[in-house]
């Protein structure tokens, strides 16, 4: 077992990084923002409603100030009725307004978002599977779906709501300044002079808590990693009798947790002391300076019971602007790593070709000129030196060699997924690139080694190979590869659910799930990448038999260890360390005495 392992796919509950905002991460995320563009209309009325639906609010306190002073018999608000029913009545009224103002612009809002993230996750999506296979060697899968996922929820969150909210609390904010200047110069100033400093206290004791959290977060994660790792290979606990040792470590970090939690707890208890005598005890400083300032008749009780409310608003305000500000840094540095993304270069395929008819047909000859290769990531390392072979339509060419001589790099060279830095690979006497990438695609199949299934039906997966094909058409083709059989003893038949991976059916069964795919699509060309190696003896006769229904007058490439599986092979291509050193049938290679392909024979007959 891997100790200390953590899951690398797992990105739930992971702290999203932040950017630093600045003139060039604002045109990253301008950019992403321009996917709003087709709703700009909608969203520009959300934005007047939501300003309007602020300012609304702002009126309340002057309401409710007014409602107090006209209940002592005065009227310190002339902008209002005097009486208390009147004050009552248009509160009422501009709430319903409120009201009818917030739906729309929550619904408007979110309507844009919505259909713009769409938009996103269409075109990310659409640009990962379209990015050539060197970009995916060098990306885990978790990273990748983290993109789709986390990333793209944190800038979801941002459309729908932090941006929002930041519009309505800075509307909240200078509005509310505006309107206790109003109420009284002097208790604003007092107000002014305190309550800044408190927040920013606050939000730094804030931040250094939610350090402390996310430690103990992380500690947790770590605690039961351990136990899944140990559950997950109990076989190897047992019988390495280690269920001490294991109990020890998960104790071990269980203490740490604790102990990160008692000192988050005397922390947040600091915190809990300083809200209850600072904030409060600012607040009520400032209120009996205002009761000073009533009893003077410098203010009413309504105007000073508006400004405690005000007070309230602006204080509020300040102090959701470092959460929200964070938010906003999270969603650009979210936005940079979609942009990365979006940014790649594509494989050249489009949304409209995927699919489609074949423009260019090929009839099945292919040739390796020259070709020379070495994989982007690994330049100093390379696979093939100077290849060169052809292969005539329908004919059956074996590729051997030992493991690490290229074989399954030719493959992906035929199916486009690499290209040579030199050389070229020629379909019917003409170079790779006079033709369409889908069109190769479309007349090259592969049945490798290890087969992977879609986690939907067995008749999804074998209309993979053609997504128009009829029901009769499947059948047919489950028929040729030996598949109708098991598929027919299964309770739901074809449409039985394969599980993630295939994992429902045995190696020999996904094997001709996969033939029978391919069957379906038809191809000019054959890849069988060791089609037979992992198999037991009765489902290898099963998918041998199932394999040859697919040769049939078709260009098949075979890359085989199994030299048995490949004497009946019109050439075989013996490879060793990226260079072709013997050709011939099968026969004729046995005579070669010194040969490779004669000494690997002698090795298999022996064991």
């Amino acid at each position: 077992m891997a100790r200390g392992r953590l899951n690398s796919g797992n990105t739930q509950g992971e702290e999203l990084p932040k950017a630093k905002l600045n003139r060039q991460t604002l045109t990253h995320i301008s950019r992403l923002l321009s996917y709003i563009r087709p709703y700009r209309g909608k969203f520009a009325a959300a934005l007047v409603f939501l300003f309007l639906s602020s300012l609304v609010g702002l009126a309340f306190p002057s309401f409710l100030g007014a409602l107090i002073d006209a209940a002592q018999g005065k009227h310190t608000n002339k902008l209002l009725p005097a009486s208390i029913q009147g004050i009552g009545l248009l509160a009422l009224i501009v709430l319903f307004s409120q009201a009818f103002v917030s739906f729309f612009r929550i619904l408007w809002f979110v309507q844009v978002a919505e259909r713009s993230l769409a938009d996103i996750r269409r075109d990310t999506y659409f640009k990962l599977i379209t990015l050539p296979m060197n970009f995916f060697s060098n990306r885990r899968v978790g990273e990748l779906n983290s993109r789709i996922s986390a990333d793209l929820s944190q800038i979801q969150d941002t459309l729908t709501t932090t941006i929002a909210e930041m519009i309505r609390q800075l509307v909240l904010l200078f509005g509310g300044v505006a309107f206790l200047a109003i109420v009284s110069i002097k208790l604003t100033l007092a107000l002014l002079v305190v309550l800044p400093v408190l927040v920013v206290v606050a939000v730094f004791f804030g931040r250094f808590i939610r350090k402390l959290s996310r430690k103990a977060q992380d500690k947790l994660a770590e605690s039961n990693t351990i136990v899944e790792e140990t559950l997950q290979g109990i076989a190897n606990v047992k019988a390495f009798v280690n269920e001490s040792f294991e109990a020890g470590r998960y104790s071990k970090n269980i203490r740490e947790v604790a102990n990160i939690a008692i000192n988050g707890a005397k922390y947040r208890g600091m915190f809990a002391s300083f809200i209850v005598f600072g904030m409060f005890g600012a607040i009520v400083t400032v209120i009996a300076y205002g009761c000073i300032l009533v009893s003077h008749n410098e203010l009413t009780v309504g105007e000073l019971f508006k400004f405690a409310l005000y007070a309230v608003f602006v204080g509020s305000a300040m102090g959701s602007f470092p959460e929200l500000y964070a938010n906003v840094q999270k969603a650009v540095g979210a936005s940079e790593r979609v942009l990365e993304i979006l940014a790649e270069k594509s494989e050249d395929v489009s949304i409209n070709e995927i699919n489609n008819k074949i423009e260019q047909k090929i009839k099945g000859d292919i040739a390796f000129d020259d070709v020379h290769f070495y994989y982007p990531s690994r330049p100093e390392i390379e696979v093939l030196k100077g290849v060169s072979f052809e292969a005539n339509t329908g004919q059956k060419i074996a590729i051997v060699g030992p493991s690490g001589s290229g074989k399954s790099t030719m493959a992906a060279l035929i199916l486009q997924f690499y290209h040579p830095q030199s050389g070229a690979i020629l379909f019917d006497s003409r170079r790779s690139s006079d033709y369409s990438l889908t069109d190769i695609r479309n007349q090259v199949a592969i049945v490798p080694q290890d087969v992977m299934l879609f986690g939907g039906t067995i008749r999804e997966n074998i209309a993979y190979g053609k997504l128009t094909a009829t029901k009769e058409e499947i059948i047919i083709a489950a028929q040729r590869a030996n598949a109708d059989q098991f598929i027919t003893s299964f309770p739901e038949g074809y449409e039985t659910i394969v599980g993630e991976r295939g994992v429902k059916l045995s190696g020999g069964q996904r094997q001709r799930v996969a033939i029978a795919r391919a069957l379906l699509k038809n191809p000019s060309i054959l890849i069988l990448d060791e089609a037979t190696s992992s198999l037991d003896s009765e489902s290898e006769r099963l998918v041998q038999e199932a394999l040859e229904e697919l040769m049939k007058n078709r260009t098949s490439i075979i890359i085989a260890h199994r030299l048995s599986t490949i004497r009946e092979a019109d050439k075989i291509i013996v490879l060793e360390k990226g260079t072709v050193i013997e050709s011939g049938n099968h026969e004729e290679l046995l005579g070669n005495e010194k040969g490779l392909y004669r000494y690997l024979s002698q090795l298999q007959f022996e064991v």
